[in-house]
């Protein structure tokens, strides 16, 4: 079953003031997303997330609400994110068991590590989507915690860059 518009969920776990992220080094260079991915055919959202959470991670998440809601339109984005329409709903999630987020046997493609990243140090890295900013402001619980609605570029730059 394939759509025009691919629908993929992410996990924002926060522990110790760090983010937990997934690396990727591929053909775009070095970049993080938080765990998560495509949802199935017949699959609900929260269960392809706490699928791709294990996946990617080893571990198991408690799904929250909805925090960030990101859209990515090719056209409109001079295709920097390739050619592929996009939703993505990211959830508030907190780790569950006493497993500890780690590297899988059989990784994605291109998936380099597992990695907790501090607070302080998230404006450095690439994370795709790019919504740094509202982790920022959730984390520090400022702004609008009610769930926000992002359409792509979130980084006005980073479309430049492709143009």
């Amino acid at each position: 079953m394939d759509t025009h518009i691919r629908v993929s969920t992410k996990a924002l776990i926060l522990r110790d003031n760090a983010i937990l992220l997934v690396e990727y080094d591929d053909e775009s260079g070095l970049h993080y997303n938080m765990p998560g991915g495509g949802v199935e055919p017949y699959e609900t959202l929260e269960e392809a997330l706490k699928r791709e959470v294990i996946e990617e991670t080893c571990a198991e998440a408690a799904i929250g609400r909805p925090l960030i809601i990101t859209e990515y339109e090719p056209k409109r984005n001079a295709f920097w994110g390739g050619t592929r329409h996009s939703l993505t709903v990211i959830f508030e999630c907190k780790l569950t068991g006493d497993t500890e987020p780690r590297m899988p046997q059989k990784p994605d493609p291109n998936q380099t590590a597992v990695k907790w990243i501090p607070l302080v140090d998230l404006e450095k890295v690439e994370l795709l989507p790019h919504v740094t900013d509202h982790i920022l402001a959730y984390a520090n619980k400022q702004g609008n915690h009610d769930p926000i609605y992002l359409c792509e570029p979130i980084n006005p730059d980073k479309v430049q860059k492709y143009l």
